[in-house]
């Protein structure tokens, strides 16, 4: 959310930026919201000035009092009604008008970092690098779900008898190497210096609000029914919301945490072909990072959050490549993000395995995060997020870039702890 005093004083901008992010059904709202705050602090003028009126009258009326007049202070009480009258109607407005500036700001997108290139949708997204030689082997490499399968090690037929498309059951070899990923996902971050948190895996709407657009919220979160309370998409929701209505002293930023989560996401719409099996689930688990900076540190924390993921990606023998998102591709509360897609080599191509965001002060805007400076200043800090690791998805990399012609997959080096000093998986069929 941006600052309203931004807003008001830089109209243009907004509405350029609006424009960059092919939003142009917003673009009124931006002079509406300037007319609503006009309304609004002529209204608090108007009542600053009725409580001063007010005190006066009613200090005159213990005067008045004390000098026997009762008469004319009876009178004047009638004029303190009137006032206190006026002033609730006046309280009653601004209420409203605060109510409907707030609905309008939470809808006017983040002003995206100028590196950021200008795009419509995903499909003018921009390679930035790529890491590792992306491999097509000779033999031709199945679909995930049968790689698993192979293995005895997914049950997709009983999940949906159990909970209905969009969920699994992982067995044997392949959840023990689901969880492995995780756990070496953990160890990988608590060694570059993060704090590892479990989270509350439900959260309130004032947090969810705080963390989101409205679009996403509606696309992708779970509510329970007759509380209010909303299970978590990722860890990154409860992870920043713990920091809900703090202040935070200077010294001990940045925060740098890593947390592990199951998730759960409508995942609204069609899907295509390729990603059916585990690819687009409404249940998962992930090994996210979470940080709340100063300002001026922001963008290098940004480079080090998806360099983490890129490092991971690469222990594993997985090629990748990071992908600039374009300005309409990001979402309303995003500064700027890039993607980390791996290589599928039954595919030949690149898809998405995380993703890490800049949200710049737009989370602790909403959040009431804040910091205090050592010269007393007290300013907003700023977000950011980055996915570790998210299997299933994650797998069906691993699976494709680790299988070998005789059905085997090759457990690398840095995994192999966490498999109990297994080399390979050995297929069941």
């Amino acid at each position: 959310m941006l600052d309203l005093k931004f807003v008001r004083e830089n109209p243009e901008i907004v509405k350029e930026n609006i424009k960059n992010k092919f939003q142009d059904s917003k673009l009124p709202l931006v002079d509406e919201v300037i007319e609503l705050d006009e309304q609004n602090r002529t209204a608090k003028q108007e009542g600053d000035a009725l409580r001063a009126e007010r005190n006066k009258l009613s200090k005159q009326i213990g005067a008045l009092m004390g000098q026997g007049k009762k008469e004319e202070a009876e009178e004047m009480k009638k004029n303190v009604t009137d006032a206190s009258d006026h002033l609730a109607r006046l309280e009653e407005k601004e209420r409203d008008l605060e109510e409907r500036i707030k609905k309008i700001m939470m809808t006017i997108p983040n002003i995206i970092d100028s590196s950021v290139p200008i795009g419509k949708d995903d499909s003018e997204n921009v390679e930035v690098e790529r890491y590792g030689e992306p491999v097509v082997p000779e033999f031709e490499i199945p679909y995930h779900t049968d790689i698993m399968e192979s293995f005895d090690g997914i049950d997709l037929d009983s999940a949906r008898k159990v909970a209905g498309n969009g969920f699994y059951y992982l067995m044997g070899d392949i959840a023990r190497l689901h969880s492995s990923v995780l756990s070496y996902a953990r160890d990988f971050m608590i060694s570059r210096g993060f704090t590892y948190c479990i989270p509350p895996f439900m959260i309130r709407s004032e947090v969810v609000t705080g963390v989101m657009s409205f679009a996403e919220m509606d696309a992708m979160m779970y509510k329970i029914e007759g509380e209010d309370l909303y299970l978590i998409g990722t860890s990154e929701h409860s992870m920043i919301g713990k920091f809900i209505d703090t202040i935070l002293p200077e010294e001990k930023l940045p925060q740098t945490l890593t947390s592990y989560s199951p998730c759960f996401r409508k995942e609204k719409g069609a899907h295509g072909l390729e990603e059916r099996g585990v690819y687009r689930i409404h249940q998962f688990e992930k090994q996210e990072m979470i940080v709340v900076c100063k300002p001026e540190e922001s963008m290098d924390w940004y480079d080090k959050l998806w360099q983490n993921t890129v490092d991971l990606f690469r222990s594993l023998d997985i090629p990748v490549r990071t992908l600039e998102c374009c300005s309409g591709d990001l979402a309303d509360l995003k500064v700027k993000s890039v993607d980390v897609e791996a290589w599928s080599p039954r595919q030949k191509k690149y898809f998405e395995v995380g993703s890490c965001s800049n949200l710049g002060d737009a989370q602790a805007r909403r959040l009431k995060i804040r910091v205090s400076g050592d010269d007393g200043r007290k300013y907003f800090a700023h977000t950011l997020n980055n996915t570790v690791a998210a299997p299933p998805r994650m797998l069906i990399a691993f699976l494709e870039n680790n299988l070998q012609a005789d059905g085997t997959v090759r457990i690398p080096e840095a995994l192999q702890p966490y498999m109990g000093g297994t080399k390979a998986l050995m297929p069941k069929k």
